[in-house]
């Protein structure tokens, strides 16, 4: 079918393709596999543009938009008109030669001029969707329907899941009828295979057969059917991983959730084990995940980090909870533009509500005893401003009151009657500028106050004994944190101040009545902690130990202390605009994993305090950024480290930095690079050689990406010193990426006899008196790419034409390199739909995130 599709694209007569049939017969599956080739062959394929769109049941015209304009680059304005903003989408696209637009589960008629989509000839679409009539609807040209699996394409795709079992004798023939059973749907195939994966009793096959024949449908309708398998994939769970699968249909359709906010809530619930550290729970609740993925019940999300129920796999979960008298007795209303708010639905029965991104204004002061309802998630309702305060007193049994993103500006007093809550999450409440007493709240876990108004901590904080998380990031308007106050909250864990107005300061600097650093230092259970600090805390034991017990933290010390993140955040300190002559980094490096100095003078004389200070590297190092120092780095002469003060150093980064070459550093600190693997330099100004080789650095054996940009005086990237040779073929041999860009006087980059035999990526752009590129013949063929101005290209000398022959076609000229893609790291060498990889909550890891399956 695929074929067929790429095949229909290519005709001048078809404009609009349909792709219809029932969920779960795999029309995603099918056109995330054309988008992902359109990727791939991106030289050979005929699209400018390739455009992907979730519509999703409930239609929402804006938010359409909002893919498409986000796609295209096409800034979204606050408070736009969605005419406005298709106005401007027609204009972008106009500008495009061709392109495809892929719109994805498409439940009701969509009329294309108001999303802004130009219908000419170089305009192409495919749409899927469960309906003919939806296709039919947009005046498709031609309509595939995606049909069950044959008998055969079942048996083999029901093997496929359930492994070498299906070989045994004695299992073969009840295999296949279990498989005759899902009825050719692959949803339900997958499902029931992975559930039956590595079952060998002949009991076990038999019972599951006649489960799958007697399982009564909600139902009767043939789009129900897939309740059946499901179900059997749903009867295997343990009792809480039920409940944690059925937690996740309270979010909306095709809706990505992060997976640290679901664990969380599954803490709260009571699903995970309390009595663990939180980092151990959240390990716990990863793996619950990653099995709920693994059984098919849960998918990627569209971002890293984040999970997603298939839209057919969530109405099943909905059918059980509406359907169950038991705990799992839900309201699910998420997502569907609701105005008012559904009070004859909240029946004493109910265990959990989900009102999330709706459109409520008001809320009921009625009060309706819900005695049993445990979770009420109201986040999202924008235009929601006020809790009545008989509204809460309905709720006594409440675990989790999520009212993120709203405007409410105040908490009603009947909060603190909610004495059973673990979890209140107020994230993104902006308008929020007060928060009640917060006594009698004694078994609350989780208090997130992230970007909200607050000037001081509630009161009543100091009562908060099970407190194991508090969010204060982004809180801009912080002041006041009373001393006394954090060193009472004895079992928390997790302190996140990232970005909050509030500095810390060491006893005896800062303003009277104030917490201070050693009242943090006094949290025996603190493992994760990012907090903004006045100076850089003296050398004393209690820093010294509290340090080390940390498993996270991020220190951005001074004050305006914020950087970008690297690879290595997982132990981060950031000094900023701050004198640093006197100070003493040694024992924070001692339990730093990356440094960052920015804007701070005094360097030079760090440095050297560094080294005469230091008995002992720094092995822990893993990144050192230094950016905008103004002075210059003197020369090391006799103030030289005996030796290599960072030996495991993988990533440096030098942004506006006045030097001559890297050595005047690498002297200071006795620098190797033996571990190095990624280099930036950007805007210094003086440097004119990158790296020159002698008796410090022979090569850099594990270098792997090198980035410079705007050097206007540098002339080389590696020299060596007189009477120095290389020691092996390459000084880089594992140079995998290297990227130039503005370097007006670079005219070499190593010496002529060298080959860069792993290079696969090279971009030059504005070099242009750059003329060689040290690649052979023997290793042009390992190159994936070579990016830049045609001109360039055009004058580049070669030692033979073989060379130039086989990257000929590998050269993307600069005007036609995707947006989005110059800058890049090839860390992320994937764009598929189904790859993604995972970020803490304090990112440990930040992967920059890329467009849904994009070109």
């Amino acid at each position: 079918m695929l074929v067929k599709v790429r095949s229909c694209l290519m005709r001048d007569g078809v404009q609009k393709i349909g792709i219809w049939g029932m969920g779960g017969v795999g029309k995603t599956t099918l056109v995330r596999e054309l988008n992902n080739k359109l990727w791939k062959e991106a030289d050979t394929q005929p699209f400018g543009m390739v455009i992907w769109v979730t519509v999703s049941k409930e239609f929402e015209l804006g938010r359409v938009q909002k893919q498409i304009a986000e796609r295209l680059d096409v800034e979204i304005r606050l408070g736009e008109s969605e005419e406005r903003l298709a106005s401007r989408i027609y204009g972008r696209l106009e500008q495009v030669s061709s392109f495809l637009l892929i719109l994805d589960d498409v439940w009701k008629p969509i009329d294309l001029d108001q999303l802004g989509i130009p219908e000419h000839k170089s305009t192409k679409i495919v749409l899927t969707s469960r309906f003919l009539e939806v296709c039919q609807s947009i005046k498709t040209d031609i309509d595939f329907r995606v049909n069950y699996l044959c008998e055969e394409e079942a048996w083999e795709l029901f093997c496929k899941n359930a492994g070498e079992v299906t070989r045994l004798d004695r299992v073969r023939p009840i295999a296949k009828n279990v498989s005759r059973e899902c009825g050719g749907l692959p949803l339900a195939i997958i499902t029931v295979g992975i559930a039956m994966r590595g079952k060998k009793k002949v009991e076990l096959w038999k019972h599951a057969l006649k489960e799958l024949k007697s399982a009564v449908p909600y139902v009767k309708s043939i789009e129900e059917k897939i309740y059946q398998p499901l179900k059997l994939s749903y009867d295997r769970l343990q009792p809480k991983m039920k409940s944690c699968f059925l937690f996740c249909a309270l979010f909306p359709e095709d809706y990505s959730i992060e997976v640290s906010e679901l664990v969380r809530y599954w803490i709260a619930e009571g699903f995970i084990d309390e009595t663990q550290n939180y980092s151990y729970l959240m390990n716990q609740g990863i793996t619950l995940v990653e099995n709920l993925k693994d059984s098919c019940l849960l998918e990627e999300g569209a971002h890293v980090d984040t999970v997603k129920m298939h839209d057919v796999v969530r109405d099943f979960a909905i059918w059980v909870m509406s359907s169950s008298q038991d705990d799992s007795h839900s309201l699910v209303m998420s997502g569907i533009g609701l105005c008012e708010f559904p009070h004859e639905k909240f029946v004493p029965s109910i265990r959990r509500v989900s009102l999330m991104n709706n459109k409520l204004k008001r809320l009921s002061n009625q009060v309706v005893k819900c005695v049993e309802l445990s979770a009420l998630l109201l986040q999202g309702n924008f235009h929601l401003k006020e809790l009545p305060e008989g509204f809460l007193i309905s709720f006594p049994a409440l675990r989790i009151l999520n009212l993120s993103g709203t405007c409410i500006r105040s908490l009603p007093n009947s909060l603190n009657k909610l004495h059973e809550l673990r979890s209140l999450i107020l994230r993104d409440c902006y308008y929020l500028e007060e928060v009640p007493s917060l006594l009698g709240l004694a078994k609350i876990q989780i208090l997130d106050l992230c970007a909200t108004r607050i000037r001081e901590t509630p009161r009543g904080l100091e009562t908060l004994n099970s407190l194991r998380l508090l969010d204060l990031s982004r809180t801009h308007h912080l002041e006041s944190i009373p001393a006394g106050i954090i060193p009472q909250l004895s079992n928390l864990e997790v302190l996140d101040m990232t970005l909050s107005h509030f500095h810390w300061g060491v006893q005896g600097q800062t303003q009277e009545g104030q917490a201070t650093l050693e009242e943090i230092a006094r949290l025996q259970r603190l493992s994760v902690l990012s907090i903004r600090v006045v100076c850089v805390p003296p050398l004393s034991p209690d820093y010294n130990s509290w340090i080390e017990r940390l498993k996270k933290f991020q220190l951005f010390i001074g004050p305006t202390a914020n950087s970008l993140p690297s690879r290595h955040d997982k132990r981060r300190v950031t000094i900023s605009s701050l004198n640093v002559s006197e100070a003493f980094i040694g024992w924070l490096l001692e339990n730093t994993t990356s440094l960052v100095m920015n804007h701070c003078w005094g360097l030079n004389e760090m440095l050297e305090n560094l080294v005469i200070d230091s008995t002992s590297s720094f092995n822990m190092l893993r990144s050192l950024t230094v950016e905008g120092f103004g002075g210059s780095i003197r020369p090391a002469g006799g103030c030289v480290a005996q030796l290599d003060l960072l030996p495991n150093l993988e990533e440096l980064h030098l942004r506006r930095v006045n030097l001559g070459t890297i050595r005047e550093l690498v002297g200071h600190l006795g620098l190797r690079f033996e571990t190095l693997k990624h280099l930036e330099i950007s805007r210094c100004s003086q440097l004119k050689c990158l790296l020159s080789f002698g008796n410090f650095i022979c090569f850099l054996p594990n270098l792997q990406e090198i980035h410079v940009s705007f050097c206007e005086r540098l002339q080389e990237l590696f020299d060596y010193f007189p009477g120095e040779v290389p020691t092996s073929a390459s000084v880089v041999p594992a140079l995998r990426v290297i990227k130039l860009r503005n370097l007006p006087r670079l005219r070499r980059l190593c010496s002529q006899e060298e080959s860069w035999g792993c290079l696969e990526h090279v971009e030059v752009i504005s070099c242009n008196l750059l003329r060689n590129l040290p690649i052979s013949a023997n290793d042009a063929h390992g190159v994936k790419e070579v990016r830049g101005e045609t001109h360039w290209w055009n004058n580049l000398t070669w030692d033979d034409n073989t060379t130039r022959e086989t990257l000929q076609p590998r050269f993307i000229a600069a005007g036609n390199i995707p947006t989005g893609s110059l800058g890049m790291s090839c860390y992320q060498s994937s764009n598929t739909i189904e790859e993604a990889s995972p970020i803490s909550t304090l990112q440990e890891s930040q992967a920059e995130e890329l467009p849904v399956a994009t070109m």
